[in-house]
């Protein structure tokens, strides 16, 4: 399956290795799915560790190869304003445009859309309940 993981669900897999958020990381590096990720994703991610968790520059730049590597890199090529919050429609434009077939968040607000598009919005236990069975 394609997925975008959130940034809330990166930052937490890796801050909190061992984590159901790094449970969840595992299965894409295992091959059982695929993560779509985009350039406004991986920015938010870095920012929120430089600003809030005080990451210096080098360990930043190792989570951007990182995070690079581990999945398709796409660029978004129209924009949604589907959600008040900013960073949640790069997220959804980020699924639009890799073709996901869900994203894994913990949004309130994007999960009581449901659904954009095909696209199904889901919670990190929904995610590792399906991958469970």
């Amino acid at each position: 399956m394609r997925i975008v993981f959130d940034s809330n669900v990166l930052l937490a897999a890796l801050l909190f290795p061992g984590g159901r958020a790094a449970a969840a990381v595992e299965n894409i590096l295992d091959g059982v799915d695929d993560l779509v990720l985009s350039p406004p994703l991986i920015r938010e991610v870095l920012s929120v560790l430089a600003k809030k968790f005080s990451r210096d520059r080098e360990e930043l730049s190792r989570v951007a190869v990182v995070l690079g590597e581990m999945g398709e890199m796409v660029n978004p090529s129209r924009r949604l304003s589907v959600f008040r919050d900013d960073p949640d429609n790069r997220i959804l434009e980020c699924a639009v445009e890799g073709h996901a077939e869900a994203i894994v968040t913990g949004d309130k607000a994007m999960l009581a859309v449901g659904e954009y598009g095909g696209i199904r919005l889901i919670t990190l236990a929904e995610y590792l309940d399906r991958r469970a069975r």
